[in-house]
């Protein structure tokens, strides 16, 4: 499945301190590239044009990485992803007002599998992907919601901003969660398999 850009927006959340994990996550090796960069390509196969929103320590390192992909800073990360979020939001509605659709990927949960992605481009509303009954990333959100987001304060969890469908998908590293080295560990024996 292929998408026009004008259809779905792409936000990339890269601006977490990564302090359990002690180093960035969105410069972990995959590859011969960054997990930031592996992420935005797998966004791009599908016709997205990713913006990737880091930290002002992040930055340079992040954009060198991703070579002609939007980066933008949050300045304000402590404050919480829904920040980071918004952040993306306003630079995406920075000459109108946007695409009807965002799709929300933390860089930290990149297991997710092209199938998942293709499944959350083909909904209208506010859809998050469910595997064993838990919910996953990344995360569709309906221009609505966008609105919604947009006017919630930052440092407020998402999933107290907005409720989207929790809809099954067959996508079993969907939970990959990088916080720890066991983690990263975790997801590299998982990478051929997304």
């Amino acid at each position: 499945m292929k998408v026009s850009d004008t259809e779905i927006g792409c936000i990339v959340l890269a601006a977490g301190e990564s302090s359990r994990l002690g180093y960035p996550k969105a410069l972990i090796k995959v590859g011969g590239e960054t997990l930031v960069s592996w992420i935005s390509r797998r966004l791009s196969e599908l016709g997205l044009s990713p913006v990737i929103v880091t930290r002002n320590e992040l930055y340079q390192k992040v954009k060198d990485s991703v070579g002609d992909v939007d980066v933008i800073i949050n300045y304000s990360p402590e404050s919480g992803r829904t920040g980071t979020v918004k952040e993306g939001l306003k630079f995406l509605r920075r000459d109108s007002r946007g695409p009807p659709r965002i799709l929300i990927v933390p860089v930290d949960r990149p297991g997710f599998s092209q199938s998942t992605l293709e499944f959350l481009m083909s909904k209208v509303s506010s859809t998050c992907p469910v595997f064993d009954g838990r919910g996953g990333h990344p995360l569709l959100v309906s221009k609505e919601d966008c609105d919604t987001i947009l006017k919630a304060s930052s440092d407020v969890p998402l999933n107290k901003v907005i409720s989207p469908q929790r809809i099954p998908v067959d996508d079993r590293y969907l939970h990959l969660n990088i916080d720890t080295k066991e983690d990263v560990d975790r997801f590299l024996r998982a990478v051929e398999f997304l």
